[in-house]
């Protein structure tokens, strides 16, 4: 049980982890994208970013834009990382706004379910008395 619980917690701190490096990329392509227009035209314009919990038409348009593979990552991350998302709504900074969930989902995925395995009783590898010799 504890290597299920074990496995469990890395698949999901994974899933996190990418999440993330796809956060990160697309973010510095588009903070590329923004100093070349402000240095063209010394206007900034920024998109607004869809949340870590998404609504139904944020949904929609991250559908459309995303593939197969990285939709299916990015679902399991909203379900994930969701319960943090309560914690950084205030915040402007989408970093933040990615970056504290992620963090708090790694520790809690990644760390914790490792510890709760480390703690289950394992199974005896050999039933063999301390007495015997092989």
């Amino acid at each position: 049980m504890g290597s299920f619980i074990r496995l469990v917690g890395i698949v999901c701190a994974a899933l996190v982890l990418l999440a993330f490096a796809f956060f990160a990329t697309d973010e510095m392509g588009r903070g590329s994208k923004n100093q070349q227009n402000a240095l063209n035209s010394e206007l900034t314009s920024t998109k607004e970013l869809p949340s870590i919990a998404p609504s139904p038409e944020q949904e929609a348009i991250r559908e459309r834009t995303n593939g197969r593979f990285r939709e299916a990552v990015e679902d399991a991350n909203d379900l994930l990382v969701g319960p943090f998302a309560g914690l950084v709504e205030s915040s402007d900074n989408t970093w933040v706004k990615h970056g504290i969930p992620a963090l708090l989902g790694v520790l809690l995925y990644g760390f914790c379910l490792g510890m709760l395995a480390k703690m289950l009783p394992k199974q005896r590898e050999s039933g063999a008395d301390w007495r015997s010799t092989a």
